[in-house]
């Protein structure tokens, strides 16, 4: 089992619009190990298409081209659709920003695991499968997990239906796990346990964590390393304790625009694009 989980160079991405092509990802290269890796920028920067595309699920319109995407020594590249549906869900997984568009709205939560489970285990008898279903809701440290495993997705509230969205995916201890705003909707006591279970998760299970997201102050706590993204391209990365001392203008442009409990009142910094930001890369 290789140390580095993920490898990609000059990744870009398109989309189809009136008179040719518009770039939404323009030449991104990034490595991870088994640590966790945030992806920070505004909304449209190209943080979610980066992670959907390594798991290959982009719209059939987009248009794609990569030097090299390897998950795990696995020429992604060269995959077959079967070998990638086989990944998917076993190997990666991935935790969208709302539970409530992701969730089968008219299936119970907990035989919507039982059915992830025996997806990958055809074999596995149903009753295992249940048993499998009700340890990892315990796993994400919800209470009562036989009434939860009963529920249907609207009678979850918005932590508790993270935390079956968490427990879905990693149901089949997948080696890498891409969470898009898992905690955006959450208040903050609900969105410290759910950043604790993804910690315990990567720790206890040397899985690799990309974290995406908005939040600079979430992400220089809870990650190994960051990555700043502005209009489709990296523009610097740095290690999250030590985001305060990055250089790159549009960086510090986004850190300037934190407010302080006790700091002065003064109107937020606007940030204005310049093109030459996406050259200074330090």
């Amino acid at each position: 089992m290789s140390d580095t989980l993920v490898e990609i160079e000059n990744l870009r991405i398109a989309f189809p619009r009136e008179g040719g092509m518009s770039d939404a990802v323009r030449g991104v290269s990034l490595s991870l190990g088994r640590e966790k890796l945030g992806i920070v920028g505004e909304s449209g920067s190209g943080k979610s298409l980066t992670g959907r595309a390594l798991l290959g699920v982009l719209p059939s319109y987009a248009r794609i081209s990569v030097d090299k995407m390897v998950f795990d020594g696995i020429d992604l590249t060269a995959a077959s659709p079967k070998l990638r549906r086989s990944l998917r869900g076993g190997r990666m997984g991935m935790i969208l920003q709302d539970p409530k568009f992701s969730l089968n709205p008219v299936m119970r939560v907990g035989l919507q695991i039982v059915e992830a489970i025996r997806i990958g285990d055809k074999k596995l008898p149903k009753r295992e499968a249940f048993k499998q279903a009700l340890a990892v809701l315990e796993a994400v440290h919800i209470r009562d997990p036989e009434r939860v495993f009963s529920l249907y997705p609207h009678e979850l509230s918005g932590g508790m239906g993270q935390r079956v969205m968490i427990a879905m995916m990693v149901v089949r201890e997948p080696d890498l796990l891409i969470a898009d705003e898992p905690t955006s909707a959450l208040d903050v006591t609900v969105q410290t346990q759910v950043l604790s279970i993804l910690d315990e998760l990567v720790t206890r299970r040397g899985m690799g964590l990309i974290f995406i997201s908005h939040d600079l102050r979430l992400v220089s706590r809870f990650c190994d390393r960051v990555i700043v993204m502005y209009a489709g391209q990296i523009v610097e990365t740095l290690r999250a304790d030590r985001l305060n001392e990055a250089t790159h203008p549009y960086t510090r442009g986004l850190l300037a625009c934190l407010p302080t409990i006790d700091g002065p009142l003064d109107p937020l910094p606007v940030l204005q694009r310049q093109a030459s930001w996406l050259e200074a890369r330090p």
